[in-house]
């Protein structure tokens, strides 16, 4: 098939597009693909270093409030359908997928209005304003978590979990740690903010650290590259067993060698640890659309794959929560049970099937 793939701002909405067209090459079901994203976009770097062909448009965001820059944004987003319908014209694609961003709104939009096959992906419990809006125009609707059902147009909903999860699913342990000076065999844990960081979650560990240390608990901390310098000068040593790193490139490969990781909920992420069965301690970053993160930590939480603490709710007991769990080995072994029944492993495959669909519900398919 010929396919368009539109989706960016985010890893969130980059990293699940990329692993759909992953496996559909690795199926030898893509003849042709093209991303369409922004120049502005971590996906002008991301897709083009995995040899992707990639094409871009200019769009701006909507404001939450009415203010004169949107009435510049309705403009700029006509444009951008009008720019996105060339593309579309000259690339013929078989079908069109959206996986989140604004500039996913005008493209599927664009292809709507062509009588292309659209499908969009939304990755989270909660919608965004993009895929709210195309989903009055969108062949089908893929989902990760069954809360959002109730926001789209039931006929369009297919439950396909997050591609990313198909991707990471295979991995097995790898005694990757090792590379941190870590024993690749002790049970470990990962405190993980996301490549940004998280500061109150960074100051959370810290605090923590010498019950960890205490506990002999083996610990990998990744603070962010924008926080690690200061964190660092604050504290160059750590004790035996604890290690504090800016970042870990291709992280999901360490994963498998995990006991119990401390993060945040993001989709991306959330469809790793569920592919691998990997017990969590989420803390929902509070500065997000809707609270969605929120929402997904709970839904992790409801079927005993995980335990959610607010931001707000992090005290000095945090780091003794950390070490009981650390040191219960049934309910470790329960949580990483409960963690892979929600696993989607072949979600990718899942979703190349709602693709196929739409291709087939078309007067032209």
């Amino acid at each position: 098939m010929r396919i368009v793939v539109s989706g960016g701002g985010t890893g969130g909405h980059i990293y699940p597009a990329l692993a759909l067209i992953n496996q559909l090459k690795k199926r030898h079901l893509a003849d042709a693909v093209l991303y369409v994203g922004t120049e502005a976009g971590l996906e002008s770097r991301i897709v083009p270093a995995n040899g992707i062909d990639f094409a871009t448009i200019k769009v701006q965001g909507f404001k939450r409030s009415l203010t004169l820059e949107n009435f510049k944004t309705i403009t700029e987003f006509i444009k951008s359908v009008g720019d996105a319908k060339r593309l579309l014209k000259a690339f013929k694609p078989d079908v069109v997928i959206g996986t989140g961003g604004y500039v996913s709104g005008a493209t599927v939009y664009a292809a709507s209005r062509l009588h292309i096959p659209t499908v969009i992906h939304e990755q989270n419990s909660v919608a965004g304003v993009t895929n709210k809006f195309l989903s009055h125009f969108v062949t089908k609707i893929a989902i990760a978590f069954p809360e959002v059902a109730t926001t789209f147009p039931a006929k369009k909903v297919v439950l396909t979990g997050n591609p990313r999860a198909q991707e990471v699913a295979d991995l097995t342990r790898n005694q990757r740690l090792a590379d941190y000076g870590l024993n690749p065999v002790a049970p470990t844990l990962l405190i993980f903010g996301g490549s940004r960081g998280a500061p109150k979650m960074n100051q959370a560990a810290l605090d923590a650290i010498p019950e960890l240390a205490q506990a002999n608990i083996q610990t990998l901390f990744v603070t962010g590259r924008r926080h690690f310098d200061a964190l660092h000068s604050a504290h160059p040593t750590m004790p035996a067993g604890i290690v504090m790193v800016p970042y870990i490139d291709d992280m999901p490969s360490i994963l498998p060698d995990i006991s119990l990781i401390v993060g945040r909920s993001g989709a991306t992420s959330l469809a790793e640890l569920t592919a691998l069965g990997i017990p969590s301690i989420l803390i929902p970053s509070p500065n997000v659309t809707g609270n969605h993160q929120m929402i997904n930590a709970q839904s992790l939480a409801n079927a005993g794959a995980a335990i959610v603490i607010p931001e707000t709710e992090l005290t000095a007991d945090f780091g003794r929560q950390v070490v009981a769990l650390m040191q219960d080995g049934p309910r470790l072994a329960a949580m990483a049970q409960n963690a892979k029944r929600l696993g989607v492993k072949d979600a990718a495959d899942q979703l190349i099937d709602v693709l196929q669909a739409a291709i087939k519900e078309s007067p032209h398919g």
